[in-house]
């Protein structure tokens, strides 16, 4: 690790940015998804309760992003901030540009009023797993479920 890193700067993501974001998600998961993204800026980069952060260097260079909502009252939670996507340059990990990241959304949904932060993550994803623990993220009260959408109900004859 280089210990002569610049700090990023966080700032709102613009529609300008989605191509850097789009080629950061390529390089963590092998799949380009431009139009993807371009859509989540659509609905998550212009509204003051949504959240689509980046960080960038000096240079103005991507590095990462977040991307996050509050949301409020689902089978009784009260409004709380939910992360539901984040990412970092693979080769400029472990220099706290997630944390960075991380931090800035979190003090957004602080001052929106909301005391607790949530996200959903695969199970078997243990590097996102463990950057979320340490950033102070366990379990919570809630339990994901899920089944097949064609999962063999009746539907009463609703088609």
């Amino acid at each position: 690790m280089q210990t002569d890193f610049e700090q990023p700067h966080i700032r709102a993501a613009t529609a300008a940015d989605m191509d850097a974001v789009a080629a950061i998600e390529a390089k963590i998961t092998g799949e380009a998804k431009p139009a993807y993204w371009r859509d989540t800026f659509q609905r998550f980069g212009r509204r003051d309760d949504r959240y689509f952060l980046l960080a960038e260097d000096s240079a103005k260079r991507v590095l990462g992003y977040i991307v996050g909502e509050v949301r409020a009252w689902e089978f009784g939670s009260p409004p709380c901030g939910w992360i539901f996507a984040i990412g970092v340059d693979p080769d400029l990990r472990v220099r706290k540009i997630g944390s960075r990241l991380f931090a800035a959304v979190s003090t957004r949904m602080r001052a929106a009023g909301v005391d607790t932060v949530r996200t959903m993550i695969a199970r078997d994803d243990e590097l996102i797993m463990a950057f979320f623990r340490s950033q102070g993220m366990m379990a919570g009260p809630f339990v994901q479920l899920e089944m097949p959408v064609d999962g063999g109900w009746d539907d009463g004859g609703a088609s």
